[in-house]
């Protein structure tokens, strides 16, 4: 349990997040999945640790000059047992409800499997008007169930893989046959070397006009592994040289603003592995933060 000084005029982001199923401005839930991945991981542990790291924070955005208590946060609690097809039931359901009842719905992972249910909830179960941004250093087009095959799952079940953006792709952590596969499915690819010297505003701005061209609307997951590896030292499959904290930070942000994204997920962090300094899970609740202040400024 954190012990921290309290100040009246400086609130913490935690309290501002309260339990609630009413019609909210962001609606946040967590999917502790963890059992299918395929690197072992406590990120069940997760979501809990993110709410806990919102006490780290304030509600204000002082860049954008925007005070997040202004508009309301509600916490729709936990997925019972997500790791089974009767738990990804759960998921939509609850995916489903959040979208209903907010503007943006926030599902905190868990491992990346997550992304398939909250996707089709998100969409109740209707993907073919879908589109689908991924922050990531991995295609996710595995076969099986896993951590590493949401993405082909929901284009299986009827996403089109032309309204499919990946941002950040990694050297050497994919191989030539999920490559071969993203392309053969239409999926657009900017790898992390595309990044580089690139606007990010510039890169969004072009991923929302793929992924939501025909669409009705756009669910974003940030899988943290497409940060170097300094940064988030709690994600397993993180490798030196991905894109920065501060960079992802700026996406979530840019989510948040765009009118047609309904929904995102935070996922791929292990919060039993963080550091000392709990870097991994801080940054998972402040995309929280970033993704609010985002939507303060539709």
């Amino acid at each position: 349990m954190v012990h921290l000084s309290e100040d009246a005029l400086w609130p913490r982001a935690a309290a501002w997040l309260q339990p609630s199923h009413d019609d909210v401005d962001i609606a946040v839930f967590g999917v502790p999945a963890h059992l299918t991945s395929i690197s072992p991981t406590g990120a069940n542990q997760t979501p809990a640790a993110i709410r806990q790291a919102l006490l780290r924070y304030s509600t204000y955005n002082w860049s954008h000059q925007v005070d997040l208590a202004q508009f309301v946060a509600g916490d729709l609690g936990d997925v019972d047992l997500p790791d089974s097809p009767e738990g990804e039931e759960r998921t939509s359901s609850l995916a489903n409800l959040a979208v209903s009842q907010s503007r943006l719905a926030v599902a905190l992972g868990g491992d990346n499997s997550i992304t398939y249910a909250v996707t089709r909830g998100a969409f109740a179960g209707d993907l073919s008007r879908a589109g689908l941004i991924t922050l990531d250093a991995h295609h996710d087009l595995r076969d099986g169930i896993s951590n590493g095959s949401p993405v082909r799952r929901l284009i299986e079940d009827g996403l089109q893989g032309k309204n499919v953006v990946q941002i950040g792709i990694a050297d050497f952590s994919n191989s030539p046959a999920y490559a071969a596969r993203a392309h053969e499915l239409g999926v657009t690819v900017i790898p992390r070397s595309a990044l580089r010297g690139r606007n990010l505003a510039d890169v969004w701005a072009e991923a929302v006009s793929i992924a939501g061209r025909g669409t009705d609307g756009i669910h974003v997951d940030f899988d943290v592994d497409v940060c170097d590896r300094a940064f988030v030292p709690a994600c397993p499959a993180a490798a030196p040289g991905g894109i920065s904290a501060d960079e992802l930070r700026q996406f979530a942000y840019l989510a948040g603003k765009t009118g047609s994204v309904r929904s995102m997920d935070i996922t791929e962090i292990d919060a039993s592995n963080d550091t000392s300094d709990e870097r991994t899970v801080r940054l998972g609740a402040l995309l929280i933060l970033e993704a609010a202040a985002g939507l303060a400024a539709r």
